[in-house]
């Protein structure tokens, strides 16, 4: 595994942009990227790792891809290293998205539309290739092969957010009981530079602007402090990602007046064509918003407000996780959710994935060339998405 001694937040901050720019697919597909890019390639932390901060992600309300990288930033660097990470990956698209709310009104169909198939066609095969990778070093025996089978199919029947952290924290108790890994089990710890006390202050922070936004947003009326109160309550409570956020906002945004519903829907489907976390379509409704807040202003204060929360909960949570995975009992429940979280992977390739880009014989045979181009090949995944990406405009 190679190994990269340079932990500046440059660094940090200029191999997330790479991603950004190019990570298409959505959350799920975003999972895969993380693990090509800093499992396989880079080695930046162990498979084992990945999984536990994929699995503790999957357990915060948030965008979990951007809670990853967070905390992959965290572990990199420090502080500076996570903000870099978010900014990375996270400025690409809210940079466009900003421009096309300022009046770029042909941004969203200067893409054909068999591109945008072809993206979608291409995220089957790196979901495919995550849920391979994870499946042989998670699931390696008969128990935990159908742990994660029956996973998959309780998300697939009970397609909710909550059921995905319900089958987790079955899968963790059913590890208790399922496992009993030695006390000399090999632990990958993360080299987490937050404190037990920050880690306290961070979660009485969140609390904090959970609850006082609203409070004097009703104390100062305002469209800036109702904006702020609106997306950060957004961003604190919503499980399941970038696609379960979008209704939400649309119920805060448009009844209230401050976005069209047309200009909301012509936002939301630049977004999908963007690479990236979904949340920064924040970013585009922000800058949207009739009144004295919109503009690049407006596209900020909507970025930060969405994604603040997941910053204080990753850093809030991330030093008591470490401790609970040292642990020998938790790491018999570790071993049940890594195999839950393998079947999370699989439901979420079949649906949305498969679901909304397999098609027809064509698209199963892009998907099949792409899948091997990534695994046989070991072609850059950016060189794959250009290339499935031209393939569907074409075909």
């Amino acid at each position: 595994m190679p190994l990269n001694h340079d932990r500046s937040p440059l660094q940090v901050f200029l191999v997330f942009l790479r991603l950004g720019l190019t990570s298409f697919g959505g959350p799920v597909a975003h999972l895969g990227y993380f693990r090509d890019e800093f499992v396989c390639r880079r080695g930046w932390l162990s498979e084992r790792s990945y999984a536990d901060l994929v699995t503790l992600c999957q357990f915060l309300p948030g965008p979990a891809s951007s809670q990853v990288g967070m905390a992959l930033g965290l572990a990199r660097a420090g502080y500076p290293g996570a903000l870099a990470a978010w900014l990375g990956f996270t400025l690409p698209s809210a940079l466009a998205l900003m421009l096309f709310a300022l009046g770029i009104a042909s941004f969203g169909e200067a893409m054909p539309e068999g591109i945008l198939h072809g993206l979608k066609v291409v995220a089957v095969a790196i979901v495919a290739q995550a849920v391979w990778g994870m499946a042989r070093n998670l699931c390696p025996d008969a128990p935990r092969v159908t742990l994660m089978a029956i996973a998959a199919c309780l998300v697939l029947l009970v397609p909710s957010a909550w059921a995905q952290v319900g089958v987790i924290v079955v899968a963790g108790i059913a590890g208790l009981f399922m496992f009993e890994p030695a006390k000399t089990l090999e632990h990958d710890p993360l080299p987490i530079t937050v404190s037990h006390r920050a880690g306290v202050c961070w979660l009485t922070l969140f609390f904090l602007l959970l609850l006082g936004l609203p409070l004097l947003a009703e104390l100062w009326p305002s469209q800036t402090l109702n904006m702020l109160d609106a997306f950060y309550r957004t961003g604190s409570l919503v499980f399941g990602g970038g696609h379960v956020i979008l209704p939400l906002l649309q119920a805060e945004v448009v009844p209230s007046g401050w976005v069209s519903n047309e200009t909301f829907l012509a936002g939301y489907g630049a977004t999908q064509a963007m690479p990236g976390p979904l949340f920064t379509f924040a970013a585009f409704l922000g800058a949207s918003l009739h009144g004295p807040q919109s503009g690049w202003l407006g596209g900020v204060l909507g970025l930060i407000a969405i994604f603040a929360p997941s910053f204080l909960l990753v850093f809030a949570a991330l030093p008591f996780w470490e401790q609970l995975r040292r642990n020998v009992r938790m790491q018999a429940a570790m071993l049940g959710i890594n195999a839950a979280v393998v079947g999370l992977l699989l439901a979420a390739l079949y649906r949305p994935v498969w679901t909304s880009a397999i098609l027809q014989p064509m698209d199963f045979a892009l998907a099949l060339v792409a899948l091997v181009a990534l695994m046989v090949w070991k072609l850059p995944p950016w060189l794959v998405v250009i290339g499935c990406g031209a393939a569907g405009w074409l075909l």
